[in-house]
This record gives C-alpha cells, structure tokens and sequence, in this order.
C-alpha cells in the first residue's frame, strides 16, 4: 500500500498535478485556482513553441519567462498537418489528423522512441515545475481548413488530445486558431465538444481571427468557458475591410465591454493584441513596429475595462525565430534569444502585480467614476475599481476628472503608478471635493502612461 501510494504521488508531480486547474470565480468575471486563489493570465504568444524549441531552448524559455512574471503560455499543437518539431518527428501520418504518430518509450536520445508527442508531454511537464500554464490550440485555423480535415477525423484527433493530456493540471484549451468561427464550423464545435467531453475538468476557449471575439460564434456553447478575443495588430487607419463585424480599430476595450454584457457571464481577455515589434498591419515590413508602450496601452485598456487577464506578444518569439531560419515571417530580424527581454515583456509584470495588490474577485469597470470622458482614441480614460480603491489609467498622460461620489468609498491616499517600471509617487494633497482634477506626471503625449490609485 505504501509503494503504490509513492506511485502515486510521483506520477502526481510528473503529470503536473502539483499545480491547481483553474476554475471560474463565483461571479463568472475572473480565473482562480482550484484553492480559490485569484489567477491573473498573464499569457505568452508560443505558438511554434512545440516544433521550433529543442529540450535545451524550452528550458531556457520557460525559465525567462518565469522569471518575467507570465503564467500562461499559447501555443499551437499542429500548425501545419505536416507539422515536425526541431528532432525531425512528425506529429501525424501522412498528414492525417486522425493518425497521431505515437512510439513506445520516450528516451530523447532513443530516435525511434522519443516522438512529437513525447516532446509535448516533456514541455507540459517543465512548465507545470515552473508554475505555467499551457494553452494549447489543437490545430490552427489555416491547416484545418484543409479538405482532408473533416469532422470525422477531428474528432478522432480530439479525443487522441483529451485523453493524452487530461492528466496533465497545467493544461488550457485555445479551440480555433485565428480564424472565424463561421468557417469549418463542424469541425470547431466537434473539437470543443469532444475535448470537453473526455475532459471535462480543464477550462476552454476559443482564438478567433483579429477584430473578433470568440463570444461573436460561441457563447452560449458548454464547451466555452470563457471568451477570448483578437484585437489585431492593424491601426486604426488600416481598420478598413467591410468584413469585419466589429471595427473598433485600437479600441480592444470595447470587446470587453462587449463581453460583459452577455449572458450568462463568462471571464473574457484579449488572447492576442498587437505584438511588439511586428509591422503595424502585419505585412509590409516598411510600416512603423508596435512599440512597448502600445502594447502597454492594450493590456491596461482591457483589463481596467473588465478583463481576466492579457496575453503579451513579440514578432521573433511567437515563431522563435532565429537569423537564417526559412520561411519566417512578418519582416522579423532579431533572433528570439535577444528579443525574449524586450522592453514590453519586461513591463507586463507591472499590470500583473498591480491587479494583485488589492482584493481581487471584487473588481469591476468603473467608467462611471470619470468625468466628462468623451474623448476618443490615445486619449480615453480607463477605470475599475473595487470596495476600497480605485485605479484609473491614461495613456497620455492628459489631466482628467474623478467623480469622488461615484467611488463607493472616501480616498486617503492617491498614487500614480508607473506602467513602465512599476514604481509608485504619492499625489501630495488633493482637495476634498466631490470632483477632483488630476494632472500626471509629464507633458500630455503618447505613452506618457500612468495609473492613478485611490485607496480608501
């Protein structure tokens, strides 16, 4: 009895069940543990993670990011149907999603033995000793919509999946994979559906195409959890095509204003803004790169708009490129090795650690606390708020008004703290009045971002 109880506890840590699943918090807006601790998703773009990384990389990967703060990882299992990781292993037999090649044993240095799927498990098992979650999209939305790719066959695949990796604690499901919900409908709601149903404990979403929301197709499914939108990485000039079902260019916080108005409520996060360092629009590498303080402007506008968290990206990360590599893409130069400490990935942890300094499960959007805000764009004024504090983020540093009777509470102290480093200046005196000016630090500009505190 005591050997296998041993058994089981080794087994436990292998699988990663020393980490907690997530849940959804009592009123539907937030992640917690299983333990009732808040989450704050603070997420990665990986996407080529599993076939670009060797065991060697993924450490040093998973390691920095640790270190950074992030908590979550997105990743892409099959990119292509032709998919092979860094040892030459494909992950399927001739291209068939319903025929995963799987090998006995999984010695590394065993080549008929260690497979695609035996480096997944090993890059799951490493983060869950770190701390971080994984997101796995099962196939992206390009290769599914392959004719080969039948509903059928997902299905196949999906229970493959669940089944696999049902034991693991630190896993998320990203259904979809950049693209809208209205193509290949059949095979997304069979994915969902069958993942959920072999594995029903861990938490599902799907990742739509940009300026979409998962909740556009979704919402109302038992297979989503919670709903992840695609803010893009277009500027509001290039916000152009007809297409598009919601065209409200930079303004990721309207998806989340979106979100919250649906019923029944889920958590709902920006999966994947624009990336720091890619060409605004993506495809003529002439045009400006995203900066950190862009990115900035997207994660805070989010979360303080009712957001359960905020997935960061970087160009040569998300597809960990490395000079010489083929077929990269998006005008991407700089190797993933140097670009993993640009300055916007060193900055997120600041919003993490500031959304965790005060009780949590209690916040929610507080736009009735600011006054006259009819400003558009770079100059709209973010607030959430909670019982005893308040935090309202500008990114250009413009003066604004706080409306002190809508807060719920009588402020004693008012901050501003620095998106940047995450430093905090007291606001020396403010006057006793039931509206309030405030002028931050700076000339008004953009990037110019600062966080106003008033705690009770």
């Amino acid at each position: 009895m005591l050997l296998l109880s041993i058994a089981l506890f080794v087994s436990d840590r292998v699988c990663g069940q020393q980490m907690s699943k997530l849940k959804i918090s009592a009123n539907k807006r937030f992640f917690q543990t299983a333990d009732g601790k808040p989450f704050f998703w603070l997420g990665d773009t990986g996407w080529l993670f599993f076939t670009k990384c060797s065991r060697e990389e993924s450490l040093y990967y998973l390691d920095t990011r640790k270190e950074q703060g992030f908590n979550v990882i997105q990743v892409m299992v099959l990119h292509t149907l032709s998919a092979k990781n860094v040892y030459g292993h494909s992950a399927l037999k001739d291209g068939d999603i319903s025929k995963p090649i799987v090998t006995p044993g999984n010695d590394v240095n065993d080549k008929e033995a260690y497979d695609y799927w035996d480096h997944v498990d090993f890059i799951i098992e490493e983060a869950a000793k770190r701390g971080i979650y994984i997101a796995l999209v099962p196939i992206w939305g390009s290769a599914a919509k392959d004719e080969s790719v039948t509903a059928d066959k997902a299905e196949q695949y999906a229970m493959f999946l669940a089944n696999r990796y049902k034991k693991y604690a630190n896993i998320i499901w990203l259904n979809g994979g950049d693209i809208e919900g209205s193509i290949k409908t059949d095979v997304w709601q069979v994915i969902g559906s069958t993942i959920k149903r072999y594995d029903p404990e861990h938490l599902m979403t799907y990742h739509p195409r940009g300026r979409y929301s998962s909740a556009d197709w979704f919402h109302h499914e038992q297979w989503l959890d919670f709903n992840m939108f695609q803010s893009g990485h277009r500027t509001y000039a290039q916000d152009t095509s007809s297409r598009e079902k919601h065209r409200y260019g930079e303004d990721n916080w309207r998806y989340v204003v979106d979100g919250y108005q649906l019923q029944p409520a889920k958590p709902i996060l920006d999966g994947e803004p624009s990336y720091e360092n890619i060409p605004y629009g993506l495809h003529d590498s002439t045009q400006p790169r995203w900066s950190a303080h862009e990115v900035r402007r997207y994660a805070y506008w989010s979360v303080f708009a009712g957001g359960a968290g905020f997935t960061y990206g970087e160009n040569a990360i998300m597809q960990f490129h490395q000079p010489g590599d083929a077929g990269t893409n998006f005008g991407v130069t700089g190797s993933w090795k140097e670009t993993i400490t640009a300055p916007g990935a060193l900055q997120m942890r600041y919003l993490k650690s500031l959304m965790l300094s005060y009780d949590y499960f209690d916040r929610k959007p507080a736009q009735e606390i600011i006054v006259d805000n009819d400003h558009t764009r770079y100059d709209y004024i973010l607030a959430t708020k909670g019982k005893n504090y308040a935090l309202v983020y500008t990114y250009t540093g413009r003066n604004f008004k706080v409306n002190i009777t809508k807060l719920g509470f009588v402020p004693s102290k008012a901050l501003w703290y620095s998106p940047k480093d995450g430093t905090q200046t007291n606001v020396a005196t403010f006057p006793r009045a039931e509206i309030i000016a405030f002028d931050p630090p700076g000339n008004p500009e953009n990037g110019n971002d600062w966080v106003l505190i008033l705690k009770k």
